[in-house]
């Protein structure tokens, strides 16, 4: 995200800038930021971050996992065709997952492939606190997991990349 905003414009903004700026922060999801938008005025980015969140855990399961599905794969077809979100291909730089060998490409499409299979959703994990080695062993530990689970530690996941990014948008 290159454009730095500060939280008190952010909360002078009419819904259809707040959702066009905020929007990005979870994976082509911008309903959570225009369901969120009349809580303004937040305090602090704490304070937008937690009800950001607050907004998808009230969701219903039907718009959780269409959050889940809007997250490409790690190492997919996205990523190798370069039609990732600008948010994301950084996000997969950072972990080094843009520079892997033929085979380190075939593992990770082995394991989306196994991941997708059990759960029915992409494998999520806040790559920019993951390196290549961790998100692998990842998904050996959470293939173990049940499903709900795994839409939880998702979500969890999703709420890490979302503070994240929230925290690249805002100016101090």
């Amino acid at each position: 995200m290159t454009e730095k905003i500060t939280l008190a414009t952010l909360n002078g903004l009419g819904q259809p800038d707040f959702t066009r700026i905020i929007g990005p922060v979870f994976e082509h999801s911008p309903w959570i930021a225009e369901s969120t938008w009349p809580q303004r005025p937040f305090a602090d980015l704490e304070s937008l971050h937690r009800a950001l969140c607050t907004t998808v855990e009230n969701s219903g399961a039907p718009e959780q996992l269409a959050l889940i599905g809007a997250h490409p794969d790690l190492v997919g077809r996205a990523a190798l065709a370069g039609t990732l979100t600008r948010e994301s291909t950084g996000e997969q730089a950072s972990a080094g997952l843009n520079a892997l060998s033929p085979d380190e490409i075939a593992l990770f499409q082995k394991q989306n492939a196994a991941y997708q299979d059990r759960f029915g959703f992409p494998f999520i994990i806040c790559v920019r606190l993951n390196k290549k080695a961790a998100i692998l062993a990842g998904f050996e530990r959470r293939l173990k997991n049940s499903r709900a689970q795994e839409i939880k530690t998702a979500l969890e996941e999703i709420f890490k990349i979302a503070k994240l990014r929230l925290q690249d948008l805002m100016a101090d």
